[in-house]
C-alpha cells in the first residue's frame, strides 16, 4: 500500500479528480496550500508599492492506493498537471504500514477499495 501526495496547480485538480473517479479511484483528500520552490516570486503592485510574493498557491492531493495502482495515479497526475513550466509541482510516494477503516475496523488493502452502492 502506498500514499501518494501531489502538489499541483489549481487548474489541474478537477481533470485529475475526474479521471481518477473514472478509473475507479474515488478516494482522495485535498487541501489548498501555499509553498515555494524553484519558481521565482511574482511581483505585484499594491497601493503603488511593489511586493514580491514567493509563496504560490497549490492544491495538495493525497491518495492511498494499493501498490498495483500507483502507476495509474501517477500517470493521471502527470497527464493533467504537467505544463513543462517551473511551478508544476511535485509527487511524493510513501509506503503505508497499515490502513484501518474506522467504520468497520477492517485492516489492510481491502480498506482502500471503493464500497458498492
Amino acid at each position: 500500500m502506498k500514499l501518494i501526495t501531489a502538489y499541483v496547480r489549481h487548474e489541474a485538480f478537477e481533470p485529475i479528480r475526474a479521471q481518477l473517479l473514472e478509473k475507479g479511484l474515488p478516494s482522495i483528500s485535498i487541501a489548498e496550500v501555499k509553498g515555494s520552490g524553484r519558481q521565482k516570486g511574482v511581483v505585484e503592485s499594491y497601493r503603488g508599492a511593489k511586493l514580491t510574493n514567493y509563496l504560490r498557491p497549490m492544491v495538495k492531493i493525497e491518495c492511498a492506493v494499493d501498490t498495483a495502482e500507483v502507476d495509474t495515479v501517477v500517470q493521471t497526475i502527470l497527464a493533467h498537471g504537467q505544463t513543462g513550466e517551473v511551478g508544476d509541482g511535485k509527487i511524493f510516494i510513501s509506503a503505508l504500514e497499515q490502513v484501518i477503516r474506522i467504520r468497520t475496523g477492517e485492516f489492510g488493502p481491502e480498506t482502500l477499495q471503493a464500497h458498492d452502492g
